[in-house]
């Protein structure tokens, strides 16, 4: 069981750093549209809260599934610790005999 949870906590993991990447990306990516590709100030302008306003969605998903991976593993913490202490109870009543 402690294996398919460490699997599961690295795949949560390699997603959240996929995520990082991707926004990284999305920023170097409209950086350089800005540079190469200039418009005019108002349309410069435009682009710019465009792209303000599609991070803010990026960060706040971002975020919401950050909040639910940790939820996640909030509860399957809980309930190894009830698993350890189910066994601790009856390893102890094992001993008294």
């Amino acid at each position: 069981m402690a294996d398919n949870d460490r699997e599961v906590m690295e795949r949560d993991e390699q997603g959240v750093s996929t995520l990082a990447w991707f926004l990284t990306g999305a920023v170097i990516g409209a950086t350089a549209a800005l540079l190469f590709a200039p418009k005019s100030g108002k349309e410069t302008r435009q682009f710019i809260a465009d792209k303000a306003q599609a991070g803010r969605d990026a960060v706040e998903n971002a975020g919401q599934d950050i909040v639910d991976v940790s939820r996640d593993m909030f509860e399957r913490g809980r309930k190894l610790v009830e698993d350890a202490a189910d066994l601790f109870e009856r390893g102890r009543k094992l001993v008294k005999g």
